[in-house]
């Protein structure tokens, strides 16, 4: 058994306000997306004016936020909050959804890029092989936060979390940081330049996250105010699940013809 090593997730405090790992982390993925993505477009010398990539972000930040939260509570805990609509608003208290983010970053995306006539499968593109930054970054503030860990084990690398209770558990939160953060984007990062149809990277890593997801979901503890549905499947695994369809379909009926960018 391994020890958890404990972090105090607050950094610092500031009178009231607290400066927390977990939200630096959100901050610090958005920074690598922003500038990956600019990186990607010099690079490959694409038409797109700097000022949409601005404004775009803004849109998908406001979009994730919405969109996590929203899917925390449909999908995860919506007879708690029909009971205590107030409480949708305290996201402070935590309660957010990786597949409402993305509905929520999907959505977003699309409104800004209709208005202002971009190409969505090169932004698709562009954008999603910077995400798993973002994924694995976030799992681990989920790890310093001792939160979402992982079902009870007995392999020599169990660790006893704060709020876990005495028995050692998967460190599921590092597995999904290796899976769906690192080996993710070492994968989607080395085959973006190649010769691809236009949104086919966007729909690898629908595919490919919805996998490992589904994978990690076995070691994770399940959300107690669900268990597991039906006795032997959690609600990440739906859900990856319908991602990973959702990539198959979008893989296969994406359109030939391209409009051309600005």
């Amino acid at each position: 058994m391994l020890n958890y090593p404990i972090i105090n997730p607050t950094i610092i405090n500031i009178g009231p306000l607290q400066i927390r790992w977990y939200g630096v982390m959100y901050i610090l993925a958005f920074l690598a997306s922003y500038f990956l993505v600019r990186y990607q477009i010099r690079k490959k010398r694409l038409n797109i004016d700097i000022n949409t990539v601005n404004d775009l972000f803004l849109f998908l930040i406001i979009g994730l936020i919405i969109g996590a939260r929203l899917g925390y509570v449909i999908f995860y805990n919506l007879p708690f909050y029909l009971s205590h609509p107030l409480k949708l608003f305290a996201i402070w208290e935590g309660g957010m959804s990786f597949h409402g983010g993305l509905i929520g970053i999907i959505f977003s995306g699309l409104i800004y890029i209709k208005k202002h006539r971009v190409n969505f499968w090169v932004i698709a593109d562009l954008i999603v092989v910077t995400a798993p930054i973002g994924l694995g970054l976030g799992r681990l503030g989920n790890f310093i936060n001792a939160e979402l860990y992982g079902r009870v084990t007995n392999v020599p690398w169990g660790m006893i979390f704060p709020t876990g209770g005495d028995l050692p558990r998967h460190p599921s939160q590092l597995y999904q940081f290796f899976l769906e953060g690192i080996l993710l984007f070492l994968i989607l990062w080395w085959i973006k330049d190649f010769s691809f149809k236009k949104g086919t990277l966007f729909c690898l890593f629908l595919l490919l996250y919805s996998s490992f997801r589904f994978f990690v979901e076995f070691f994770r503890e399940p959300d107690p105010q669900l268990g597991l549905i039906f006795s032997f499947i959690t609600m990440g695994q739906i859900l990856s699940i319908f991602m990973g369809i959702s990539g198959l379909i979008l893989l296969y009926f994406r359109p030939e013809k391209e409009k051309t960018l600005k």
